[in-house]
């Protein structure tokens, strides 16, 4: 039999503590293609639409994909956006609804429009609306989704990434691919219950390369090896989301038809539950300030290979500005050279670089334009213009493999031996074509100051002597009680470090 299938990707990240609104037009400078268009430029690379074709071409499957959208972290959808592209799906849904045998959504989890906390739970219900209670929905999930009890009883299958960085979502959306195809075929019943924790994040934010951490993912992984035990998801939150689903939350996707899998499964949740809540004080990052940073990078010994600074505060990657400036101040105060620091997302510096030609010399405010609360306001520089570019690159790495983005209107500016990357789009470094892309060779620096948390280790870590962690003090700090949370239900760890968790320590 040849099975019906709609398929969509819709994957925003929203941090409700930036100013502004995440509209259609952020999607658009990133990915916003529909049907075939979307499948020809995202169904070869590392994404979960080539996972959902890999199993379609498989087993035959008549498939409608309506669209991928994924704008880069920021915040808030606005409710045009929002109500555009899930216009776009549910409009396909209600042609298709006649023969649809399932429905195969690649979401986040954590993204929040401005009139709901509960973007996934918002789309889920306007497809259950015109498909009805029944239709199989499979949804893949990025590990770092909040997710809403509404999510569980609208959709039977959840599978999340379980690598961070996030190397799987190929692999995350075949898994579901094929729990569909058994739902289809009527091999098993599904369904997915939630333990959910009353914390911001996971302590490591589902690190990978941190043993404890890992140990999560490696065991959930294993359970899905048990009779009715269908998926295993840990997904670690996002502390930069103010809602009333904050926090992290285990799903287990089991088989109802299989006797005794649903008390297994309860069982398996609550256990990655109780460990997780167990390690909540248990942090692998060393957070060192922008001055200890810097004089690290100072005495780095370059015959060793790069010295990586990650800005953790301000990665764009979980919504922040990306256009801090206390890390550049501080390395140049200590008079650190062959640097870079990247990216600088300041649209203003990058148009005015391009109204210069390359090789001249220019003055001009650079950075904390935003928000100087966070991570500092403008520096007053003076350098020259390395490079001038569209910012088009094509991704090679782990990550990025095969994708092409761009970072708009971009420079390359030489500070008094610091090549600043300065970009009109925003996004974390994921990728060394990021550099490369725009004549940065980074084996040959000293020193790689980052804007990311940890998906800059997938591309990077392997070139890097070693690799420091620094809070800049921007949107994204790791000292939460900086931002000023209204909607998450209290009392929450670790805004509340005292608290007992309900029915456990």
């Amino acid at each position: 039999m040849t099975f019906h299938v709609l398929t969509a990707e819709f994957i925003h990240e929203s941090n409700t503590f930036k100013k502004g609104e995440t509209g259609l037009s952020a999607f658009a400078a990133d990915t916003l293609h529909e049907g075939q268009a979307a499948i020809d430029r995202r169904g070869a690379a590392n994404t979960e639409l080539a996972g959902f074709l890999d199993v379609a071409r498989a087993e035959g499957w008549r498939v409608d994909h309506a669209i991928s959208a994924h704008a880069t972290p920021g915040a808030c959808v606005s409710r045009a956006a929002f109500d555009h592209i899930a216009g776009r799906i549910c409009a396909l849904a209600e042609a298709r609804k006649d023969s649809l045998d399932g429905v195969l959504l690649g979401l986040h989890g954590s993204m929040v429009p401005e009139f709901t906390d509960d973007g996934e739970g918002e789309l889920l219900a306007r497809l259950r609306a015109i498909l009805g209670p029944d239709l199989p929905i499979a949804v893949t999930l990025d590990l770092h989704a909040m997710v809403s009890p509404r999510m569980v009883e609208l959709a039977q299958i959840y599978v999340s990434y379980k690598t961070y960085p996030h190397v799987d979502m190929a692999a995350t959306g075949a898994h579901a691919a094929r729990l569909l195809h058994g739902a289809m075929a009527g091999r098993h019943q599904p369904a997915t219950l939630r333990a959910h924790l009353p914390m911001l994040d996971e302590a490591n934010g589902g690190r990978t390369d941190v043993p404890e951490t890992a140990a999560l993912y490696t065991d959930a992984a294993a359970f899905e090896a048990e009779p009715g035990i269908l998926a295993v998801s840990v997904n670690a939150g996002f502390a930069e989301a103010d809602t009333t689903i904050l926090g992290p939350t285990v799903l287990v996707t089991h088989d109802r038809a299989v006797p005794g899998a649903e008390a297994r499964a309860q069982k398996i949740a609550a256990g990655l539950a109780d460990r997780i809540w167990a390690g909540r004080g248990r942090i692998a990052n060393d957070f060192l300030t922008v001055e200890a940073a810097a004089g690290i990078a100072l005495g780095h010994d370059q015959a060793q290979g790069p010295l990586v600074i990650a800005d953790y505060a301000d990665n764009p990657g979980a919504g922040a500005y990306g256009d801090s400036t206390d890390l550049l101040a501080a390395l140049l105060a200590a008079g650190v050279g062959n640097a870079v620091l990247s990216p600088m997302i300041d649209p203003e510096a990058a148009a005015e670089l391009h109204r210069h030609r390359e090789g001249e010399v220019v003055t001009l405010a650079l950075g904390g334009k935003n928000d100087p609360a966070f991570g500092g306001g403008p520096l007053r520089l003076t350098g020259e213009i390395r490079r001038l570019s569209d910012g088009r690159f094509r991704g090679d790495g782990p990550i990025m493999g095969g994708i092409d983005h761009s970072f708009g209107t971009t420079a390359v500016f030489r500070v008094a031996g610091i090549d600043i990357l300065i970009v009109t789009e925003g996004e974390q470094m994921l990728d060394t074509q990021q550099l490369r892309a725009f004549g940065i060779e980074p084996e040959e620096k000293a020193v790689l100051a980052l804007k990311s948390m940890q998906h800059f280790r997938a591309a990077f870590e392997p070139l890097a002597a070693r690799v420091i962690v620094c809070d800049s003090g921007a949107l994204a700090t790791p000292q939460a009680a900086k931002r000023p949370y209204r909607r998450a239900i209290r009392p929450i760890y670790p805004l509340d470090p005292e608290m007992v968790r309900e029915g456990g320590r």
